[in-house]
């Protein structure tokens, strides 16, 4: 099986979070479970933050699916604890100012054409799909320009993941991290905003929300 590709939805507060924490661990919620368990080392995760309609950083999976309920992330429903969890490394991380403009980046995408034209944000409803390596690529290489670094695109490999519709829309993602007990924090590396990226100006809309 070749690597997975994922787009996590999740809040600013906690992708906040897992940022203080190094970018070590990301967690799934209950209702995505199956798809959690999924996770295996080499995937890899492009995070769209809900509340900033953006794309804001990828990470590559280091491990093995597991599960903890150490509360660490919010959520609006108190049990949750986002228990399912893989640990991963920190590839591209942008500021909240140079974020990928969901409305300008969202509607070109592979992913969303299972959607009618009008209703393409439902794609980014609930907290774990699996989109197209494409898809992917695409996001990152923009990323990249917008933190002042050269695209480096991954080799393009034949499709062979079925990618279901999410037709279940989950509120927020939580990101939840088991910390292993005296393990080192991954160092990562917070790219900045390039006055060159072709994103600089996020479209502002109002009324909608994904």
């Amino acid at each position: 099986m070749g690597k997975t590709y994922w787009m996590l939805v999740t809040t600013q507060e906690n992708l906040d979070i897992t940022r203080s924490r190094g970018f070590s661990v990301q967690g799934v919620d209950t209702k995505n479970r199956k798809k959690a368990m999924r996770m295996e080392p080499d995937d890899r995760v492009l995070y769209y933050v809900s509340d900033k309609k953006g794309f804001a950083a990828t990470a590559t999976v280091t491990s093995e699916s597991f599960e903890d309920n150490e509360r660490i992330w919010k959520h609006h429903r108190e049990r949750e604890t986002f228990p399912h969890r893989v640990e991963i490394d920190a590839d591209v991380v942008l500021e909240p100012s140079a974020y990928i403009d969901g409305y300008q980046v969202g509607p070109t995408l592979e992913y969303v054409k299972k959607w009618p034209p009008h209703l393409w944000p439902h794609a980014f409803f609930g907290m774990l799909h699996i989109i197209p390596q494409r898809d992917f690529n695409f996001v990152e290489g923009e990323l990249r320009r917008a933190g002042g670094a050269t695209p480096e695109p991954e080799p393009e490999m034949p499709d062979t993941t079925q990618i279901g519709a999410d037709s279940h829309a989950d509120g927020l993602v939580d990101e939840t991290e088991s910390d292993r007990a005296g393990a080192t924090r991954r160092k990562f590396s917070v790219a900045r905003k390039s006055r060159k990226s072709s994103h600089r100006r996020r479209t502002q809309s109002t009324g909608s929300s994904f």
